[in-house]
Formats: C-alpha cells, sequence, structure tokens
C-alpha cells in the first residue's frame, strides 16, 4: 500500500485529574528522522516513543509533541519547608527566654510563617503517566496512519493516469519506429535520382547504409525494458513496505531509457513522443518525493 511520509495525527488520554495529548507531525525526509518534545519527567519513555514511532512510520521528518496538563488543586501539594521551620522554633524558644515570655510555640504560630508551608507540583504518578502516554500514542499513530493512506491513495491514482499516458506514448512509439528507416531509405533514394546524369550508385553500399541505419534508430530493446519496468513500478503498488526508494530507482531507470530512445530516433515524431514521456516521468518523481 503507497503511504505519504506527510501527514498529522493527536491522540489524547485522560486518567484521574491528568490529561496527556500526543501529537506527530511529518514532512518528506530522505530517512527517517524521529524527535520527541516532552516534558522533563517523561525524557525516560523517549526511547520506547521513538523506537513505537519507528515501527509504524518508516520514513519522513516526524517531531513528536507531549502535553500533560493537571487539575490546579491535584497537580499541587502543601510541602514542609523543615530547616525553615526548625529555625523559627529555635527563634521563638530564645525570644520566650530572653523577654520572660508565656505560651508555647504551637502549629497555628509556627505553620503561619511566611515559606514554612508551600504548594509544590504533585510529582506525576508513575504508572498513571505510562498508560495515558501508551494510549494517546496509539491514538495519534492511528490518525497519522490514516492520514497518510488517503493521501497515498490519492497519490497512486495520479501516478496510475501518468503510467497509463506514458504506455500509450509507447504504444504510439512502437507503431512509428518501423516506419524510420523505410522513410530514411526513401529520402535517400529521392536525393540520389536527382544527382547529375552518368553518376550510378552502388546498390551494396546503399543496402549497407540503409541496414546500419535501421540499426542505428531501432528502440525496440528500449521499449521492451521501458515496459517492464512499468509492470515493476506497479507492482509495488501493493506492497506493504516502505517502496518509495525503490520507486525513484525505477523512475531512473525508465528516464535512462527514455533518453537513449530520444538519442536514436533520428524522428520528430518520435522526439515529440519520447519528450511527453519524460514530462510524465517528471510528475511521478515529484510524487514519488512525497511517498514512504
Amino acid at each position: 500500500m503507497i503511504k505519504s511520509m506527510t501527514g498529522y495525527g493527536k491522540g489524547q488520554a485522560i486518567a484521574g485529574d491528568m490529561s496527556l495529548t500526543v501529537e506527530i507531525k511529518s514532512v518528506n525526509h530522505r530517512y527517517g528522522d524521529i524527535s520527541v518534545k516532552a516534558p522533563r519527567y517523561l525524557l525516560g519513555h523517549e526511547a520506547e516513543i521513538k523506537k513505537r514511532v519507528g515501527e509504524r512510520l518508516k520514513r519522513g521528518k516526524i517531531d513528536v509533541f507531549i502535553n500533560v496538563e493537571n487539575n490546579a488543586c491535584a497537580g499541587r501539594m502543601p510541602v514542609l519547608n523543615k530547616e525553615l521551620a526548625a529555625a523559627y522554633m529555635v527563634l521563638f524558644r530564645q525570644m520566650r527566654a530572653e523577654y520572660a515570655l508565656e505560651g508555647e510555640v504551637t502549629v497555628d504560630l509556627l505553620a503561619g510563617q511566611k515559606e514554612v508551608i508551600a504548594l509544590a507540583e504533585a510529582e506525576p504518578d508513575e504508572e498513571a503517566v505510562s498508560g495515558c502516554l501508551a494510549e494517546a500514542l496509539t491514538k495519534a499513530l492511528g490518525a497519522m496512519e490514516q492520514m497518510r493512506n488517503a493521501e497515498g491513495t490519492a497519490t497512486r491514482r495520479d501516478m496510475e493516469e501518468h503510467l497509463e499516458h506514458i504506455e500509450s506514448l509507447l504504444t504510439a512509439a512502437r507503431e512509428r519506429a518501423p516506419q524510420v528507416p523505410v522513410e530514411w531509405k526513401e529520402k535517400l533514394t529521392e536525393r540520389l535520382a536527382r544527382l547529375e546524369k552518368g553518376f550510378e550508385a552502388d546498390p551494396q553500399r546503399i543496402a549497407q547504409e540503409i541496414a546500419v541505419f535501421a540499426d542505428r534508430c531501432d528502440i525496440s530493446e528500449e521499449l521492451s525494458r521501458f515496459n517492464s519496468h512499468i509492470e515493476q513500478f506497479r507492482g509495488l503498488f501493493s506492497v506493504e513496505e516502505a517502496v518509495g526508494r525503490q520507486m525513484d530507482f525505477i523512475l531512473q531507470e525508465m528516464n535512462r531509457e527514455a533518453n537513449t530512445m530520444g538519442s536514436k530516433s533520428n524522428d520528430l515524431e518520435l522526439t515529440r513522443l519520447v519528450v511527453a514521456m519524460k514530462a510524465d516521468l517528471e510528475k511521478i518523481r515529484e510524487q514519488v518525493q512525497n511517498i514512504e
């Protein structure tokens, strides 16, 4: 199945007061390049994230964004500053002794001092985070693959149209090619007939020239190889693995055959057909650059 390298997927998972969102964006790239942007406490999961993404997305510049949101109250908890509390206790006792004060140091008094008790971000539950991350990542990858598959299907239809047009051009070239040496022979005969009287051409030499020309402009092998390359190219449409590089290689071979036909044609009509083929091949090449 043809898959595009361009796509976007988003997944979300919720556990208690925590909401975790994964977004995946992918664009064209020669290889598979995966980067992860996530909160610091999730860095330990980076290797596993890259592994899972790499198993599903073989090529492309892939960016994974992870965001975690907690309920404002659930995400913060009171923390005792023990050193500061101990310092206040010492200070209050010194004041009581020095100034002959009565009463004990109470919890209310101590807790009322600035920064003795503060709100700090609560450490997320590792099991909940792992579960949410796995669920959100699965959803994001599913959405990403759905988009890449849809674009790949559209790309395949476009390439099929160009391949069919190329095949029609190859058929026209196959029908035109045998006429080229015949017409060249007729033109050569006419030229010889216009020469001055008394000139006698060597029939054997003329036959040799015609044979050499016919061999030089024969494109039957190129036509056969070109059709073979088209069949190989179409065969990749049903392959489940990444096929972009293979398609690119086959396109290079098609271009080579087209160039050879153009250099051997020695005929305006064949040259026109070859130019049209190369235009279709360029359109296909542009599409292949976006295939995984």
